[in-house]
């Protein structure tokens, strides 16, 4: 597939089976980030990112996943025990994946996002919920 996952978790063990879940799914992992300045150190060679809320420099994940969208067109999804906390954040990426998570789920969620154009109003992938209907979201452009 080709596609680089970014994977925005503090927790070493989450973070580790995360990774496993890309690479069984046939993706690259491209960085494991536990905070702010390592995630955004990381973005520029990534395609899609998973980002946990509570990192080891506090909640900062929504802002992370506005600031992978936004400056650098990466596809962000959240994964979180905490979906309520996401909030505004939630208008520059696809979905979230509620924690505890299942493997079937980052791995379908990944190959969703790593659609051309992701069908959001298609998407039924248990554990996934899009944030998007069909139309609404616009397609990042491209980094090549």
């Amino acid at each position: 597939m080709g596609k680089k996952i970014l994977i925005v978790e503090d927790e070493i063990f989450v973070a580790l089976e995360i990774e496993q879940i890309v690479e069984d799914a046939g993706f690259i992992v491209g960085a494991i980030a536990a905070d702010r300045v390592a995630a955004l150190a990381a973005a520029a060679t990534c395609d899609i990112a998973l980002v946990d809320l509570n990192l080891r420099d506090g909640p900062t994940g929504p802002q992370i996943g506005v600031e992978l969208a936004e400056r650098y067109g990466i596809r962000v999804i959240y994964v979180t025990a905490n979906p309520k906390q996401i909030g505004e954040a939630s208008v520059t990426a696809l979905g979230v994946i509620t924690k505890p998570f299942r493997a079937h789920s980052i791995s379908a969620a990944l190959r969703l996002a790593a659609a051309d154009e992701p069908d959001l109003e298609e998407a039924e992938i248990a554990g996934f919920t899009p944030f998007r209907q069909r139309g609404s979201w616009s397609v990042m452009e491209s980094r090549s």
